[in-house]
């Protein structure tokens, strides 16, 4: 049983440091930084080109390390700066809090709790957001991160966008995309992809109207957090849930892989049966470049089976690729005729097949429509047998 631990104690026991990023918040930032003071003198102030009073304010807190932007570079940037500064100093996290007014220091001993629990993890302080003077943007901005953020990692957070975080230093990733606003997404995403555990605590919030100053400005930077996210899930859907699938199946083993997670795994028959047909259907189509993000795409948005998609998808394997074009080129001459002579034979060339492109296209797309609902009905079939099977062993 582990001793029950004071609050110093507790705050004592971990390698951390609180690092605040700031830009012109001369109207809470003295106040913030006060109350951080009641838990750690561990502080990292990282002005980033403020046009205020800030500097003027910092220099009250000359005993604390200070990093100062020349010129206003981005939230990312200065999270960053802070970040190889924390590293230097030999600390083991580092726990960020805005400098706006809307955290509470009072909630970083729950930080240290928690790492002390689940050591390594990234932890991102989840706010109330239906509670008063909430911004709509913010609520909005907070469920559109929310859903990108799970469609990109498989994690379900109810606050990715918070502020008030604590990161394990020397295991985030060290290079990233972005510098300004959008680096938030893009560090628990990449961190995540790295096997980092990312889980919300919860957390105290205020929003002031009186003081609060918010610096973000909708139409650009929501531009640039979509095009973050365009990027984050291409990445994810063409490497990172292949790169899992083919991890985990190694990890287990491919029978054992096979057995548990598709045979018998909890989806019912019918949406194994759905995801094979799936599968077969973006395997043969047209889609050449895109079948992938198609595939996990639809797979998310029908509630299917990824695993068992992308393993029949593969019926598009480089050594069934001329099959698979024959017969395209086949059953599209049945419905659609071309002044060009159809080449089926090894002396078929690209350009033999671009004369034929419309019998290509409409062959793919029937022959793919028939073979998955027929893939799709055998396999249901099949799985059904082996699930009367499997009860009828069991008695």
């Amino acid at each position: 049983m582990k001793p029950i631990l004071s609050k110093q104690e507790l705050l004592d026991s971990t390698s951390f440091c609180v690092i605040v990023p700031t830009y012109n918040n001369h109207k809470t930032l003295k106040k913030v930084l006060d109350s951080i003071l009641d838990f750690t003198q561990n502080i990292i102030i990282v002005n980033d080109g403020s046009t205020d009073e800030t500097s003027e304010i910092l220099k009250q807190y000359s005993q604390f390390t200070q990093i100062h932007h020349p010129k206003n570079l981005g939230k990312g940037r200065a999270l960053l700066n802070g970040f190889r500064k924390a590293i230097e100093l030999n600390f083991e996290y580092a726990i960020t809090i805005d400098s706006d007014g809307q955290h509470f220091a009072s909630d970083i001993p729950g930080f240290i709790s928690a790492i002390q629990e689940e050591p390594n993890s990234l932890l991102i302080g989840s706010r109330n957001m239906t509670q008063e003077n909430v911004p709509k943007k913010s609520s909005f901005g907070n469920k559109f991160s929310n859903f990108w953020f799970k469609f990109e990692t498989g994690i379900e957070l109810q606050d990715t966008q918070s502020g008030f975080r604590l990161y394990p230093l020397k295991l985030i990733p060290k290079r990233f995309y972005t510098n300004k606003f959008e680096f938030e997404i893009e560090v628990i995403v990449r961190s995540a992809w790295k096997g980092i555990v990312v889980k919300n605590i919860p957390i105290q919030v205020l929003y002031d109207p009186a003081e609060r100053v918010s610096h973000f400005r909708p139409f650009r930077d929501f531009t640039r957090i979509s095009i973050l996210n365009t990027v984050l899930v291409t990445n994810a859907l063409l490497y990172i849930k292949p790169r899992d699938f083919f991890r985990r199946a190694k990890k287990k083993g491919f029978k054992k892989f096979f057995l548990e997670d598709i045979l018998e795994s909890n989806d019912s028959n019918f949406t194994k049966s759905a995801s094979i047909a799936l599968g077969i259907f973006i395997g043969i189509s047209p889609f050449w470049g895109f079948q992938t993000i198609l595939l996990f795409t639809f797979a998310a948005l029908f509630r299917l089976n990824k695993v068992i998609a992308f393993l029949s998808s593969n019926v598009s394997f480089p050594p069934f690729i001329p099959l698979v074009i024959y017969g395209s080129l086949k059953t599209g001459s049945l419905f659609i005729t071309s002044d060009a002579p159809l080449i089926l034979d090894s002396s078929a060339t690209l350009d033999d097949i671009q004369k034929n492109a419309a019998q290509y296209i409409v062959g793919s797309l029937i022959l793919a429509s028939v073979l998955a609902l027929s893939a799709g009905l055998i396999s249901y079939l099949l799985l059904n047998a082996f699930s009367s099977k499997n009860k009828t062993n069991i008695k």
